[in-house]
């Protein structure tokens, strides 16, 4: 017998049955989740137990949001408080539920150019990085990261322009991809840079501020205001993300021995 061709065979044919499974959720969520590879442990447990497949479309929170808005998507996962609570009054969500959450940081090269692990508040870090003119690459997509810095910019009282200044439009693990190639500054939620240490020669420099705080929430699109996506799927899936069960394997996941989220629904 070909064994080779055995497994083949036998293979495809799971696969047949996975793709042929009842019902597809559609979740739009950010880039954070997937490239932390939280969402590869996490959606096959809920996929199995249910006998469906889920399909994700991994963007900036911005476009996740808005996506969800359309009705393209069954529910969003997502990390920009402010902003869902307007598409929450707007009609588009409902079913808002805290998961889980973790907190961002600023990341650099080591021999630290800004000298930001000096000092104690996150103003004074970007200050700092400003003042030297070191290069900054800005997420610059409208992702829950980029809302955030531009919000941490704001409040320090800053603008950020210049050469030193570069809004580059990608994901998370690209820009950090990118801030280790010029040896820049970036803002980076941890879960990614954990994710990300080993690929990158960048070293967190500044944390610990309470500004930094990211959780991140799951909605369930309005069957109210579009009738055609599955919302019983979707309150399973926010059932299952919350319960002990989903809880356990956010808090059980770590790279390296790091926790990259900690749960956040209370039990």
């Amino acid at each position: 017998m070909n064994w080779v061709k055995y497994f083949y065979i036998v293979g495809l044919l799971l696969n047949l049955q996975f793709l042929e499974a009842k019902e597809v959720l559609r979740m739009s969520t950010t880039t954070s989740t997937e490239n932390s590879g939280l969402l590869a442990v996490l959606n096959p447990v809920f996929e199995l137990k249910n006998n469906i497949r889920l399909d994700v479309i991994a963007v900036g929170t911005g476009k996740a949001l808005r996506i969800g808005s359309h009705g393209d998507v069954d529910l969003v996962f997502v990390h920009a408080p402010a902003a869902e609570l307007k598409y929450v009054e707007q009609g588009h969500f409902i079913d808002r539920t805290a998961v889980m959450y973790n907190d961002f940081v600023i990341v650099g090269p080591a021999s630290d150019p800004a000298k930001i692990a000096t000092v104690s508040a996150v103003d004074k870090a970007l200050e700092a990085i400003l003042l030297s003119q070191t290069p900054f690459i800005s997420r610059g997509d409208d992702s829950g990261t980029h809302k955030k810095e531009k919000q941490l910019w704001q409040q320090a009282g800053l603008k950020p322009t210049g050469d030193w200044y570069a809004e580059a439009g990608q994901g998370m693990g690209a820009i950090l991809r990118i801030t280790d190639d010029k040896q820049g500054y970036t803002l980076t939620d941890r879960g990614t840079q954990i994710a990300y240490a080993g690929k990158v020669s960048l070293k967190v420099l500044f944390e610990g501020d309470s500004k930094l705080f990211n959780p991140y929430h799951v909605m369930a699109v309005n069957p109210a205001t579009h009738p055609h996506v599955n919302y019983d799927l979707a309150k399973k899936y926010i059932k299952f993300v919350v319960s002990k069960q989903g809880q356990k394997i956010i808090a059980d996941y770590k790279k390296r021995g790091e926790q990259l989220f900690y749960p956040d629904a209370i039990h």
